[in-house]
């Protein structure tokens, strides 16, 4: 064993997050998407010899949760054996991939060069691991896919394909991406910037291991990870112990107009973190059944903001969890099951934390919207005639807690530090105009503290295409606490104002120019009784437009008129 002090620990854990931070910056400058390069739906680790996860840079966290799982069913398929210096691995088949068939993961495995013999691999030291969202990748539809019925119809389908081997690229499966896309040269050029991160991860990480020695950073990796452990284990242990259960609803499953359930079981007893997804309904005729992996990652996001929100993430820090779900049911998709809308993970985040806040109420907020609003626009571009395909995921209000109100207008809190896509890209590249987008005066659910607000968009089309509204949650409220009210759902009117205005949730819709779709998205639930509310506050909210005069006499009892002295 290598004696190791905790300040070189420290040292040594820096440098590698330094280092998938390096790759992040990589991808981020040399993607083509939209979604990668403005939203940042992407998420990449790093890894030990062993497949434990070292290092992650910031990122969507269900991608960063799924990969630990995607790796290791990339690597058992390709076999140690079979992977060599320079070689890059692509993996999208949906139930080893923990993701749908777009969320293409690249991963490589790291050989340190032997001086003797520089023509052999080498001492295997690592594996690198990089995930992004792919515009198209022979879907049946192009864009987003919202009422596929068996994984087929999902896109061209890697189980561990090699796109560079032994450091060259491997020019047919190029070729097969190509003629298998609608947008090749986007995907393309996504593929190739996810490996130059993978490169820039490769060089950084023998980086450290020449400047510290393998023996120093391999003890620092087993220090790491056991303080991750620790930590967790310690965080649970102060936790309020029990189980609780919840259930939900998701819409519909796009084949059906018909809800289905969704049920889970949370339990914090005997160091671990266990979540039961028993009484859930089996896996549906559509596309919102998630893979295993997936549901893994959505697990992994709850207990980690828990247990250490302020630490680095390594495979310590999940130990603690245990996750449960019946394969061929809505949480443990098995083949061909269909799983490209994935929204269902994240209605169950808040699932997952309904159940939770029954046991700690004053340590949880309140629902943050229920679920990601979600559109797309697909159509030919009227001045270059391509094809194009960009989606956003709308912000919506964060749900209250004990001490304070929720945000408003902000990512889900399932997203990470992903962004909204920039109102001059939407426009710039696709035929929608933005008429208007403003928060949503009195969409906050009122309460002691407040719901934050959700956003209004109201779009207009001046070129003809389809446009795709991906929501899950639009007939059932986000859940309140402590006496709080609960906000209106997400909402998506399309053609508002004619003979033809429908309220839809995941649908795909012709559009002509002109035509237009207003987007409504849900505020936060809000955590105690209303009538507690400080006055000052409601006419403050009243005075910044968060809280109508209406609302504030009839559901606070304030007089905005009053009070012309408060702060």
């Amino acid at each position: 064993m290598t004696a190791l002090d905790g300040a070189t620990a420290e040292v040594v854990r820096s440098y590698l997050i330094s280092a998938a931070e390096e790759m992040r910056a990589t991808l981020i400058r040399t993607s083509f998407n939209p979604v990668i390069y403005e939203v940042h739906d992407f998420g990449m680790s790093m890894y030990d010899a062993d497949l434990r996860l070292i290092a992650e840079a910031t990122g969507l966290t269900f991608f960063l949760g799924a990969n630990d799982f995607s790796l290791r069913k990339g690597v058992e398929y390709v076999g140690r054996e079979n992977l060599h210096r320079g070689d890059i691995v692509l993996l999208n088949y949906p139930y080893w991939n923990a993701a749908h068939a777009a969320d293409a993961t690249l991963f490589a495995p790291v050989f340190q060069p032997d001086d003797a013999d520089p023509a052999a691999d080498g001492e295997l030291v690592g594996f690198l691991c990089v995930r992004a969202h792919w515009m198209d990748l022979g879907a049946k539809d192009p864009g987003y896919v919202l009422d596929s019925t068996d994984m087929h119809q999902e896109g061209l389908i890697f189980p561990g394909t090699k796109v560079v081997a032994r450091g060259e690229p491997v020019h047919e499966i190029h070729e097969l991406i190509r003629f298998n896309s609608r947008m090749p040269d986007e995907v393309l050029g996504d593929l190739h910037a996810q490996i130059a991160a993978l490169r820039t991860g490769e060089r950084r990480l023998l980086e450290i291991i020449a400047k510290f020695g393998r023996p120093i950073v391999s003890a620092a990796v087993d220090r790491i990870i056991a303080d991750g452990e620790a930590r967790s284990r310690a965080a649970l242990a102060a936790l309020p112990q029990g189980s609780w259960t919840a259930t939900d609803w998701v819409d519909d499953d796009g084949i059906t107009d018909d809800p289905v359930k969704m049920a889970v079981t949370v339990t914090i007893a005997d160091g671990t973190f266990t979540v039961d997804f028993a009484g859930s309904a089996p896996a549906a005729a559509g596309p919102i059944n998630m893979p295993f992996g997936a549901t893994e990652a959505i697990c992994k996001v709850i207990l980690k903001s828990l247990t250490s929100p302020d630490q680095p993430s390594n495979a310590g820090t999940v130990a603690p969890l245990v996750v449960r779900a019946e394969p061929g049911s809505l949480f443990h998709a098995v083949y061909p099951q269909p799983t490209y809308t994935l929204w269902t993970g994240i209605v169950a985040v808040e699932l997952i934390l309904k159940a939770l806040a029954q046991g700690m109420p004053d340590r949880l907020a309140a629902s943050s919207g229920g679920d990601v609003p979600g559109f797309m626009m697909v159509g030919r571009h009227p001045e270059t005639g391509q094809l194009f395909a960009v989606s956003n995921n709308d912000p919506v209000g964060w749900g209250a807690t004990v001490d304070h109100d929720g945000m408003n207008a902000a990512t889900h809190v399932s997203g990470s530090t992903g962004r909204i896509t920039p109102v001059e890209v939407l426009e710039a590249r696709t035929g929608m105009f933005f008429e208007r987008v403003e928060m949503r005066t009195d969409s906050g659910g009122p309460g002691r503290c407040r719901g934050g607000v959700g956003l209004r968009r109201d779009i207009r089309f001046v070129s003809a295409g389809e446009f795709l509204s991906v929501i899950k949650k639009t007939r059932s409220a986000p859940w309140a606490l402590a006496g709080g009210g609960e906000p209106e759902p997400n909402q998506v009117v399309v053609f508002p104002g004619t003979d033809r205005e429908a309220r839809v949730s995941t649908k795909r819709t012709a559009v002509a120019v002109g035509d237009r779709v207003t987007i409504l998205t849900a505020g936060g639930g809000g955590h105690g009784d209303p009538a507690l509310r400080d006055p000052a506050a409601v006419r403050r909210d009243v005075a910044e437009g968060y809280v109508s005069p209406e609302a504030a006499r009839q559901v606070y009892s304030v007089d905005p008129a009053d009070g012309a002295g408060d702060d």
